[in-house]
């Protein structure tokens, strides 16, 4: 394409990677060790027509680079790169594709489905080994030149970990039915930031929001055909750039600063779900958007000696290449560029496991985890690991070095067990609710290591968990093939809604059960946004793709019974909030704490003594009783050097049918401060000594509390 006018391109440096206005000019920069010739194509503002195409001039240390002083923030841009198509040798150049810089801060417009984004003769006998003439710049977006400056306001100290409480929430799915947002607002950055989620969320007792992947990504090819779309993001195509959508129509990278700053100023924290182990380009058959386009060889873990093939330790196509060093500087630089110029305070990361694969199996000194616990900015956030993927040998759970927090799905599977009523599960149980030491006492590792959750994103909602046995994901046109089988879920008696009320009742309750144990175990809770009302996806396990009203947050729907839910988590934030005894700082020891004589924790059998090893290995024993000594602080310090001393709690569960009779320790009085079988978990029983025998009903739990004495337990 021929152009008005050759803009004014000047050498340029090959550092920093990325289209960089410094107030005069734009540098630009892109990896490629194995291109001969690299274009950058301009665009106009509605990124529909290409002006111009300069020639990168300069090759320096495999970056081509170039200055153009004319070129201001607001330009669109894209790369077309040169060198040879030989898939059997990894490379994949075809310079009729656009591609999108992986270093794009902003990227505006959506990819367009059409087979010219193929490299490739789509549907040809021959598959990836024709090859395509098609010119894809019409279908794909355009990476725009931003202006970095912003004014920050207040700054945030980090929360201390064992304060956290994480609520993983949808960046779109939260707002969108939501009666308090103006409807423009809805679905974006700006509707998050709105005063009246902070104060929701604030007023709930959550500290941190854990946001699904906001990074730019792209809706699937084959869900856009089946009339759906990829809701949950984990598909993403650029790692420096917001996802436009949330941005909201006209808004620039800086909506996304205003949103951190006003959840900074409501003193929540933001944890972003990142997802590095793979693109969004697939297989050897998937589309050239980016990476495989400007260095396949080199950005892609390849198959060995078959070059043609990825590795695909993600079920996804592919898998980033992290022994590269520049693949690996592209994904350290985006966590730096996230924390030190988007504010953020913390990220998950998606099937870690991957991230930590070298020449094929998993390491606690892969480049990636040594890269990041050398990192001086990296060092200040908080670090989650999902620490799986589905290769060979990809479950990791406890194997991540120190510093870093992981998903605890022992923690999920063996809380759903016990509170469906599957017996001998007690020492898994105590297990999980001591924040699993078993798992994670090692190195100096501390509880909060344990990221503890019993609902995500990904499977069931805490409404359905008590409401269905299966999943229903017919709506995602797979016949219901999708999704997880193993939910460890129990209807209570009908398969889905039911107005018979003593089922529905008994839901409510076990809602309240897992809940109670959830926010009060040792470790760091994460509550899946919409859980506290009991929202529910009509049983869908899997909604991945569902961008609609079955996965947006029912607000309307809140009635008298789910504001009572509400009430009781707040009410269980605030008892975790203000006693030392639920967040320590330290794994139990069980042991007896030094100037006293009493231990940290007791596990006690319905009688009141201390469970024995027959007792722990009771294959039918459904009911617990958990006494956490509030003297235990003497031993626990604060900043300042001075003891956390606590009240003394003592934590009552049965998870059977049937009611048992628990004889309450010595000490007291003993007042109850949760009851379960209460609708908003609120106890009306009065308090009583220690000594006292009390009817616990079947399915349900107590929290007593025995004050501490002239600031000291009980």
């Amino acid at each position: 394409m021929s152009a008005p006018s050759t803009p004014l391109v000047w050498p340029g440096q090959p550092f920093p990677l990325g289209a960089t206005w410094d107030g005069s000019g734009t540098n630009f920069a892109l990896f490629s060790a194995h291109a001969e010739k690299v274009e950058l194509c301009l665009f106009d503002r509605a990124g529909r027509k290409e002006t111009a195409r300069i020639v990168l001039p300069e090759y320096t240390d495999e970056v081509w680079h170039g200055y153009l002083p004319d070129i201001r923030p607001g330009q669109l841009y894209g790369y077309r790169v040169y060198g040879p198509y030989d898939p059997n040798a990894g490379q994949r150049f075809n310079a009729n594709k656009l591609l999108i810089d992986p270093y794009a801060k902003s990227l505006k417009g959506e990819i367009l489905w059409h087979d010219a984004l193929f490299a490739y003769k789509l549907g040809h006998p021959d598959g990836d080994l024709t090859f395509d003439r098609r010119d894809s710049a019409r279908h794909m977006p355009k990476c725009e030149v931003v202006d970095p400056a912003f004014t920050w306001g207040r700054p945030m100290e980090p929360r201390p970990w064992h304060e956290t409480v994480i609520y993983e929430m949808h960046p779109r799915g939260f707002t969108m039915r939501h009666p308090g947002v103006p409807e423009d607002l809805r679905g974006t950055f700006d509707g998050l930031a709105h005063r009246r989620v902070t104060d929701y969320l604030t007023d709930l007792g959550v500290t941190a929001i854990e946001l699904l992947p906001v990074h730019a990504y792209v809706q699937d090819r084959h869900l856009i055909d089946r009339g759906l779309t990829n809701y949950w993001g984990y598909n993403s195509i650029g790692f420096l750039a917001p996802h436009a959508t949330y941005l909201g129509h006209g808004r620039t990278a800086s909506a996304f600063k205003a949103f951190v700053q006003k959840m900074h100023d409501a003193g929540l924290e933001v944890i972003l779900d990142v997802v590095y182990n793979h693109t969004a380009e697939g297989n050897h058959l998937g589309p050239t958007l980016s990476f495989k386009g400007i260095d396949n060889r080199s950005y892609y873990y390849l198959m060995g000696e078959d070059l043609r093939h990825y590795n695909n330790f993600t079920g996804t196509g592919n898998a980033l290449e992290l022994r590269h060093p520049r693949v690996l500087g592209m994904v350290m630089d985006s966590l730096r560029y996230w924390v030190t110029a988007m504010g953020v305070d913390g990220f998950r990361f998606d099937l870690a496991t991957t991230l930590a694969r070298v020449e094929g199996p998993f390491t606690e000194h892969a480049g990636f985890l040594d890269a990041v616990a050398q990192d001086p900015v990296l060092g200040h956030v908080k670090l989650i690991a999902e620490p799986w993927d589905t290769g060979l040998g990809g479950y990791q759970v406890g194997a991540f070095p120190p510093g870093w927090a992981e998903w605890n799905d022992q923690y999920r599977d063996t809380t759903r067990k016990f509170w469906k009523g599957d017996g001998g599960l007690l020492p898994a149980m105590a297990g999980r609710f001591s924040a699993s030491s078993d798992v994670f006492n090692r190195r100096g590792r501390r509880p909060w290591a344990s990221v503890n959750f019993i609902t995500a994103h990904d499977g069931f909602t805490l409404a359905d968990l008590v409401s269905y046995n299966g999943k229903h994901n017919e709506a995602n046109g797979e016949d219901n093939r999708d999704g997880s089988d193993d939910n460890n879920s129990w209807n209570c008696g009908v398969e889905g809604p039911t107005d018979d009320e003593e089922i529905n009742t008994l839901r409510r309750r076990q809602m309240r059960n897992m809940l109670a144990t959830l926010l009060l175990s040792q470790g760091t809770p994460m509550l899946l946004a919409g859980d506290e009302f009991a929202n529910s996806q009509d049983g869908n396990n899997n909604a991945y793709c569902q961008d609609n009203a079955l996965s947006w947050l029912d607000w309307d729907g809140i009635d008298e019974k789910a504001r009572s839910q509400i009430a009781f988590v707040t009410s269980l934030l605030r008892l975790r909030r203000e006693h030392a005894v639920f967040h320590r700082t330290r794994f139990f020891t069980g042991s007896v704490i030094p100037g006293t004589e009493v231990k940290d924790v007791v596990w006690l059998r319905p009688d009141g003594e201390e469970m024995t090893e027959a007792d722990w290995g009771n294959p039918v024993s459904q009911a617990l009783a958990i006494r956490l000594s509030g003297e235990a602080g003497l031993t626990h310090l604060d900043r300042r050097g001075r003891q956390q001393t606590d009240d003394t709690f003592l934590l009552v569960l049965n998870a059977s049918h049937t009611e048992v009779v628990f004889t309450l320790p010595e000490g007291g009085p003993w007042e109850t401060v949760i009851d379960t079988m209460d609708e908003d978990g609120q106890s009306s029983l009065p308090g009583v000594d220690g000594g006292t025998t009390r009817a616990l009903p079947g399915r349900s739990v107590q929290v007593l509390r025995c004050r501490a004495a002239h600031g000291r337990s009980a």
